[in-house]
């Protein structure tokens, strides 16, 4: 399980890159997606990998987050936005 900061609460989450926003960077997050020889939940390991770049974009002054690909063995990067407007 891995937890919201508190400062990561704010950060939104789109689907795609979002139009009129600065781009603040990547962030390239991964946790385990098996445990000795089970497959962790899928739903699980993409809710984790959110999680993790929800919490790395404040650092990067970022507000918005969205993926740049799918996850793949448990890692995936996601592309940071600071857009006008959006929460905080």
């Amino acid at each position: 399980f891995v937890p919201l900061a508190a400062d990561a609460a704010r950060v939104r989450v789109l689907a795609a890159a979002p139009a009129g926003c600065a781009p603040r960077g990547e962030a390239k997050v991964s946790v385990p997606d098996r445990v000795l020889f089970y497959r962790r939940s899928e739903l699980q390991v993409r809710d984790e990998l959110e999680t993790l770049a929800r919490n790395a974009a404040p650092g990067a002054g970022a507000d918005t987050i969205s993926p740049l690909g799918p996850p793949e063995d448990g890692r995936q990067r996601w592309a940071l936005w600071r857009c006008a407007g959006a929460p905080g």
